[in-house]
This record gives structure tokens, sequence and C-alpha cells, in this order.
């Protein structure tokens, strides 16, 4: 025990399970006493080594035991709340109380908005909380603003870091204020002097019963004084977690940190990525030093041989020392009961790692955890484990963010925000909370009919942009039943979102739009989503936010809302109240901290997630934070270097890599490399988990699919045929099949692009109405043509870049109608349909314009938006729709164009660019077939002549309907998943 002279320090080495030989040592020291336990005090880092430590003591004590205070009194991250237990230290003179963290972070983003206009709520928030973490730092270091101040760097430093320290002087000089007006200091502080309190009575009064501190590596300097009057207590002791006591002087020096420059008075910087730094300057706060410390003497059945320490520290060597591997022997280098597994994916390395886990349950008793800050990652491995029924207990959680009470209240804020846009509308409607329970499946039969609705380009923005989608037309087209079923159904949704967009419209502030979500969220699920554990934290969240809301932002924009939303939601861990398997754990970097299985996985060894690259800070520069004395932002890279050499003391050790991550090559982590470097020849490779990986769902054999040519009965086969389809029954007889015989068309995606087809659509719909009016007015066509562009649902930036070439190509039309007008020409139909029998089937088509020419003859025109056919498609037999519908005229299919009528024109008129004009006419056929194209006068007996042989072949005979026949010009991927063209395309089966 520590005396008034020489602190009592002790460090359990690395290759030691810290939480079962911490209690075996209590445990010897405290003797056969019962209650000497319980009249001690444990202080641990946070609260998973408070539950760590009580672990231990209960398969230590094989039986009933009381146990000592367990107290969690902060971690490295410095965030964690001060342990209830020490609050009574301030009944005399009473320490003013810690201001809520929300409340907090809500007045900080209100003073940044305030120093900088124009920020929204979200940006504001996450500058905030930036803000409170370099305010936190200073005040663990014991800085005063005033210490900015005395900073003589402007000469030196760039304009947009002389503005963030302006704004940042501004800011810390008057949150003050604001906690002397709520009557609250910070968190930080009110633990600064708790801590302080507590040193001061120990020293006057120590506790009747053991106090030890473990594991603590807080470099604060109230936490070292602390540490320090515990240490040098009659009962107290300091256990470090993997102090290097094989370092030698020379490579402890090499560490940092280092003595001001006399002359500069400027100090080297530290290696503050080092996994000692962190101790090493917390035994300088305490004005200790390594020779202080002694090693601890009891260990437990689940340490790893001593050599392996030693070796740790050799792999974890300074830069500049590394050179000295050279020289290691074999022995030194050995790494024995550590492998290494590299794979290629990060799928191919969760499924090993879940195989080496399931492994260490064959053994009895066994344990084992995988180690990793890759949320990826151990979210795969949990699906991987369930193949075996195994639910691990992941102590990290899952973000409130991606659960789904979160997903709806961002799915909320994302639909308000983007004016219930259909994605974001759809997203919404169909979360599996909304309308959860027996009202459910009449619910989701109405969002799956507005899905259809809304295939196609964008409706008005808000919801009378669906208003107007439902309302009854006068043409009612084919989605007229269903339109109906919705407009029925699209009441009661209306009237769940209308407060919404009202609340939001109306509602600048931050503090109503919260309050609008949470009201709505709780109608739209019946109050589903507030309930279990996953809604009780949303709603404990929630009712933070809500209640500092009036202390927050006063710019609440309602498009960064869903940013807003999914950065606080996204702060928040929720755990299963359930624990997992007992003897497997899935744990993050600080909740491995004190922990340690039989076998230790420690996965994602890349560079940017183990260490993690630090975040920038958007406060202070790296010279600002050298200069005040804060950690540099690579202090977080020594911890977790840290927690990787303390986690290396496993008995068994597997440490995995991949390749590849997800968005490209990844680089191996610094550690990995290290290890590899050190240990040379003795690098053991655990390539049996990597074959296991591949062999699991490694089929027994493969048997792709044939090319499909189904043969379905001539009863089924259709008696009626579009001119349109005629193409895709030549070219890919399959598709013609999936979309005729089976009858599958393919959805438009929702909130598409106004593409070809729907311009194409628009255009007709112009033309037809302004023939059918038969004035042939070019000013009466441009009006209905602007009259196109103006209708709400047109996309801006449609009318933006289309508008200017359709109304050019629409003049050209309209000077071209008068010309043929001129020249004896009349329309005599627009947008006619004609049906003509065929060898037994009935061929239908819809004719975009029949013109009467001066010689009674018929011309035949088809509008294009695009490119027309060539004549070398249309003699090769296929783009025959001219022709085809030509045939439909000279057999009297369209009505109204006389006895006997033979078509002798055939043109397209296309309206895109050709040459430095929009507008031409081209014709597929020529009177006397030059430049290869087909004579006139046998076009329509050229048609006729081959639809005949596709109606024989197929619809008559027996002819299989081959998957793409012609791929060469079969270009319709609609059923190219249905056909699994990725199996038999180019595949030789012969």
């Amino acid at each position: 025990m520590g005396d008034r002279g020489q602190p009592a320090l002790f460090t359990i080495p690395a290759h030691r399970a810290f939480a079962d030989a911490l209690v075996a040592g209590i445990m010897a020291r405290q003797g056969r006493d019962p209650l000497a336990l319980s009249r001690g005090m444990i202080l641990l880092p946070s609260n998973r080594g408070v539950r760590a430590v009580a672990d231990a003591f209960v398969r230590a004590s094989g039986g009933g035991l009381l146990l000592p205070r367990l107290i969690p009194i902060g971690d490295p991250d410095i965030g964690e709340q001060v342990g209830g237990a020490l609050d009574p230290l301030g009944e005399d003179d009473p320490i003013a109380p810690a201001i809520a963290p929300m409340q907090r972070q809500m007045i900080l983003a209100r003073l940044v908005q305030q120093a900088q206009p124009g920020i929204d709520a979200g940006q504001a928030l996450k500058l905030g909380q930036a803000l409170g973490q370099v305010l936190d730092q200073m005040q663990v270091e014991r800085l005063t603003p005033d210490a900015l101040r005395k900073l003589s760097l402007s000469d030196e430093l760039s304009g947009h870091w002389q503005k963030s320290l302006t704004l940042f002087e501004i800011i810390i000089a008057r949150w003050p204020a604001e906690l002397a007006r709520l009557g609250c200091i910070d968190l930080v502080d009110r633990r600064n002097r708790l801590f302080d309190r507590l040193a001061k009575r120990w020293a006057n009064a120590p506790p009747t019963g053991f106090v030890v501190a473990a594991g603590i590596s807080t470099t604060a300097p109230a936490v070292a004084g602390l540490l320090r009057r515990i240490g040098e207590m009659p009962g107290g002791m300091v256990v470090f977690a993997g102090l290097d006591q094989h370092m030698d002087d020379a490579a402890w020096q090499a560490i940092g940190p280092f003595d001001p420059d006399p002359v500069t008075g400027r100090a080297p910087a530290g290696h503050e990525s080092h996994p000692q730094y962190a101790l090493k300057r917390l035994l300088h706060a305490m004005s200790a030093t390594r020779d202080d410390v002694a090693q601890w003497r009891w260990g437990s059945e689940h340490d790893a041989r001593a050599v392996r320490g030693r070796n740790i520290s050799n792999a974890m060597l300074p830069p500049k020392l590394t050179s000295g591997w050279r020289d290691l022997k074999t022995a030194d280098r050995s790494l024995a009961g550590v492998e290494a597994l590299d794979v290629a994916t990060p799928g191919e390395e969760a499924q090993a790692i879940a195989i080496a886990l399931r492994e260490a349950l064959e053994t009895p008793g066994r344990t084992a955890a995988l180690v990793t800050p890759d949320r990826q990652l151990a979210t795969r491995v949990s699906a991987h484990l369930r193949r075996w029924g195994i639910e691990a207990d992941d102590s990290a959680g899952l973000p409130l963010s991606r659960l789904p009470p979160g997903t709806l209240l961002i799915a909320m804020a994302q639909a308000v925000a983007e004016r219930f846009a259909p994605v974001a509308l759809l997203t919404l409607l169909k979360h599996p909370l909304v309308m959860r329970g027996t009202g459910r499946l009449a619910w989701l039969e109405g969002v799956r009919g507005l899905d259809l609705l809304l295939r196609g380009p964008r409706p008005q923005a808000g919801l009378i942009g669906i208003d107007q989608l439902l309302r009854p037309r006068e043409d009612e087209d084919r989605q007229g039943a269903l339109r109906e079923q919705v407009r029925d159904w699209w009441p009661q949704a209306r009237a769940l979102l209308e407060p919404l967009e009202r609340a939001f419209l109306a509602t600048p502030d931050l503090s109503g739009q919260l309050a609008a979500i949470r009201e709505q969220a709780g109608a739209l699920t019946g109050d589903a989503i507030w309930a279990g554990h996953q809604g009780q934290a949303a709603a404990d969240l929630f009712a933070e936010m809500e209640a500092a809301a009036p202390e927050g932002p006063r710019q609440a924009d309602m498009r960064a809302l869903p940013v807003l939303l999914d950065h606080m939601l996204g702060g928040v861990s929720v755990r299963p109240p359930q624990g997992g398997h007992p003897r497997i754990a899935i744990l993050g970097l600080i909740e491995a901290r004190l922990q340690q299985a039989d076998l230790m996985v420690l996965g994602g060894l890349n560079e940017g997630t183990w260490p993690g690259l630090p975040a920038p800070d958007p406060w202070l520069a790296p010279r600002i934070r050298r200069e005040l004395g804060l950690p540099g932002l690579e202090t977080r890279i020594g911890l977790a270097a840290h927690d990787f050499a303390s986690a290396l003391g496993a008995p068994y050790v597997l440490i995995t890599r991949a390749r590849r991550g997800g968005s490209g090559p990844a680089v191996a982590s610094r550690f990995w490399l290290r290890l590899k470097a050190m240990s040379g020849p003795q690098w053991k490779s655990a390539d049996r988990y990597a074959a296991l990986a591949q062999a699991i769902d490694r089929p027994d054999g493969h048997h792709p699919a044939t090319r499909p040519a189904p043969v379905p009965p001539l009863s089924v086969r259709p008696r009626l045929i579009p001119v349109t389809d005629v193409d895709r029954l030549k070219a890919d007889p399959y598709a013609f099949y999936a979309r005729r015989i089976l009858r599958l068309a393919r959805l438009d995606p929702v909130d598409a692009d106004a593409g070809p087809a729907w311009r194409g659509t628009a255009v007709h719909e112009i033309l037809q109405h302004w023939a059918e009016a038969g004035t042939l007015e070019p000013a009466d066509l441009e009006a209905r043509a602007q009259a196109m562009f103006d209708r709400p649902e047109v996309h801006p930036l449609l009318k933006a870049l289309w508008q200017p070439r359709l109304m050019e190509a629409i003049r050209w039309i309209a000077a071209e109608v008068a010309k043929d007008k001129a020249a004896g020409r009349t329309i005599l139909a627009v947008e006619r349909e004609g049906r003509a029998e065929i060898a037994e089937v009935i061929l239908m088509g819809k004719a975009d314009r029949i013109d009467r020419l001066p010689d009674g003859t018929l011309g035949v025109i088809d509008y294009k938006t695009g490119k027309p056919p060539s004549a070398k498609m249309v003699k090769a037999g296929y783009s025959l729709q001219l022709g085809l519908l030509g045939v439909i005229a000279e057999m009297g299919g369209f009505a109204g164009l006389g006895n006997q009528p033979r078509a002798a024109d055939f043109e397209y008129w296309s309206l895109a660019k050709k040459g430095d004009k929009f507008g031409y006419r081209e014709s597929p056929v020529d009177p006397t077939g030059s430049r290869g194209k087909i004579v006139t006068s046998s076009f329509t007996a050229h048609a006729h002549e081959q639809f005949s042989g596709l109606v024989e072949a197929y619809l008559l005979g027996s002819a299989p309907f081959t998957a793409q026949l012609n791929p060469e010009v079969a270009d319709y991927g609609d059923y190219d998943q249905l056909m699994r063209l990725e199996e038999w395309y180019g595949r030789d089966d012969g």
C-alpha cells in the first residue's frame, strides 16, 4: 500500500487478462475477511469497465460475495458523466450542477449561428458540438479563455484560421454569461472540482477501506492529482493497464513529451500516436516515473505467455528505433498464438471471423470476442452468426438513426424537406411502423396504388401535387380505375400529412418543427414509434431536444432538418435489453478496454478504420492546439494503438483485414504492417478460415441456365398485335412472349426524368390537338407547346433545356405543314387507330398523321423526337411501323380514308437536330430504290410479307420464343433479368 512518500503504483502487463488479474490480487490482499471487500472502493474508467470487473469478481468468488463499490469516473475520450457516488462530496459547499448536455449543445449552436449568420440549424449543431469538445479539452487541461488572447500567431495564420480563431474567442467569451444565467457549470468543470475536492478530503481523512484506481489512462490534471493522492494513501493503489516495462530507456525517452527548447521556448512534438504516450503523460502529471511502477504479481487462467508482452513492445517501438528489428532473435520476434488473416473483400472477412468465433464455442467454457471499430463489419459478423442461431452480445449497439424509430423520424423530415416528392413520400408511407396493426394491409394497398401513379415525371410540389394527380380527367386513361381507388384512400393519408406541411410552412423555428414531427409520428404509427426499448430511446432524445430547442438555433430551415435529425439520432446507440450469447461478444474499441477473451479477433485492420483518421478540428488549427498545450488530434491514434496492443495480449489472437473496402482498394493498417515487419518469418497466416469462408456457400454443382425458348400453346398466343411489337417479335421473341403472353410490363421509375417516351407523348398530344383544331396556325401551335411547358409537373430543368429546342422544331413543323398545304396536301387524320386482319391475326396500329396527297394517294407520317430508323434496318425487315400502317390503310383499316386508298409516301418527321437546325424529314423508301432503300411502291408488300412470316412462325406455328434471337438489333432491356441473360449470354454451349 502507498505511504506519504512513495505512491503505490502497479501495472498489469498486456499479456494478462486485466479484470481477472486485478480481482485476483485484490482478493488475495484482503484475505479471508468477507466484509473487507465491501468496505473498499474501485475507481474505473467507464461503465463497461465496471461490468468487466464485476463479472471477474463473480468468476473468482464461485459463490456469494459482497462487492466493493465500483465507480466509473470517466474515460480517455472525456465525455462520460461522473459516477453518482462522488456527488455527496458537495453537501457542505454545494458545487453548481452541470448543464444538461442537450441544452449545452443547443445553446452553443445558437451562439455559432449568431456569430455566423446564414448557416442552417444542422450545420450550427455540428459546429456547436465541435466547439463543445474544444471547450471540454481546454477545461480538462485547465486552460482559460485568456490563453487564446496570449497567443501571438496572427501573422502566421491563414485568413481561414484567423477567422475561426476570432469567432472562437467571441463565442467562448459569451459562454460564461450563458452558464451564469442558468446557474450551471460545464460537466468537465464540475468533474474537475469534484476530483480536486475528493483529493483534498482524502488527504485529511482517507477512507477506512482500500481504494484502487484501475485502468485509468486519462491525462487530465485533475485526474492525475486524484490518482497521486490515491497512490499515497495508506490503503490506496493505482493499477495501470499495459504500461510497457520492456522498453529500454532510450525507447521510452524517444516517445516524448519533450522539454521546451531553451532558445525558442517551444517543445518538439512527441509521438502522440505511440500506444504508451498517454500513460507516460499521465505519469508525468502525477510527478512519477516508470521506475516507480511495480508489476502486479497476480494473474489468471486467461493469461497469455509472458513473452507476448515483450514482443508486443518490440513491435511498437518508436519509428526511429525500428531499425533494431533486424537484430532481433527469433524468440524476440515470435508472436506464438497470434495469426493473421488477409482476405479479398469485407464480406469474406466477416464470414471468416464468424467461422472463427463459431469454432471457439466448440471448446466448453472458451470465450471469444470480436474487437473492431468498423460497425459494418460488426453488423455483418452478427448476421453470419445467426445462421447457427448465435446472437452475439454487440456491446456497441446500433445507432438510433439506423433503427426503425430513427429511420421513420428521418423519413418524415425528408418528406417535408422535399415537399413530399415521390421517393421521399413513398419511403415515409411504406415505413414498417406506419399504420402498424390491423389497418396496415388496407393502408399498403392504397400506398401501392399511389406508387403506380407516381411512376414517371414528378408532380407539383406539396400535397396539392398529389391532389392534382388524382383529379378526375375528361379523357380518363387506362389508369382511371387505379386513380379512382387511390382517390378513395388519399384523404386518410392526407389528413395525417397535412399537419406536417402546415406546421413547417408556418413554423420556421426548431422547437415547432420538432413538435410537429413528434405529434404526427405518433399519429402515423398509433404511438408504436415510442414503444419498446428503441422507441423509448427515441422518445427520451426527442424530449431532450424539444425541451432544449427554445435555447437552440433561431434560423431553422426545414430543408436542413433531415441532416440535423440524422446527426442527433446517430449519436445515440441502442443495445437490446437482453444480453447475447454468454461466450461471444462484439466490442468497439472503448467497450473492449479492460476486456479480454480466450480468443480475441481484431477485425478491420486497415488504415482509416483501425486506426481511424483523426477528424479535423473546425475551430483550432493544429498549430494553435500545440501552442495552447492541448492534445493533438493524433492522440486518438495513440489510444487506438494502446487498445490494439492490449488486445494482442489474449491467449489466442486473430487479426484480420480485407484488401478491398467499400469504396476501393484498402491500405493495411500501420499496426498490421509493424507486426508483419517485426515478426518476419514468424508471421503466421490463418488461411484456413479464408478457405472455410469461401467453401461454406460454395454450391455442390454449377448448372447455369440455357437460353430461354418457351413454346406456349397456340391457344394462349395473341391474335391481336400492335405494330409497335412487330420489331420485338422479330428481334427478341422472348421479350414479346413476356410482354404479350405473360403480360409483364416494365414500370417506369418513381420520380423519373421526363425521358424520350414522355417527351414523345407530350409532342404527339400537342400536334394532335393543333391539327384537330383545324386552323393550322403557327401561333396556335406555339401557344399549345408553351401551355405544355407551363404545366406544374414539368420539371424546371426540363423546361430550361428542352423548351428552346422544341419550340424551334415546332416552328419548323408549322412551316412544313403550311408548305404542304400550299402544294395541295391535306391532313386527313391524326392519332387515328386502325386495324386489319392478316393471316388470321389482327394487326393494330395508331398513325401519328395520315395526309391526302395531291394525286389522291396517302402519305403516312410518324413523328420522332429523336433520330429515325435507318433505311438499312427497314430493308432488313425491322422498323416496319410506317409500312405496316400503310398496309392497314390500304386494307381499309382506317375509317374515313375513302375506298381502296393507296399509300404512296412514307416519312419520318424528326424534331432532332440536323446540321444547325432542329427538324427534318426523312423517308426509309425511295421511288427508284436508290441509296439502298426499298422501292416506295413495294414497301407495303415488303412489310406485309415480313409480318406474315412472323405470324406463321410464332403465332400460328410452333416456333419457340427464343431469347434475343438477334442481339445486335434487340435493344430492349426490360426482360434481361427474367431471361437470366448473364447466365447464358456469350457462353459456348456447343
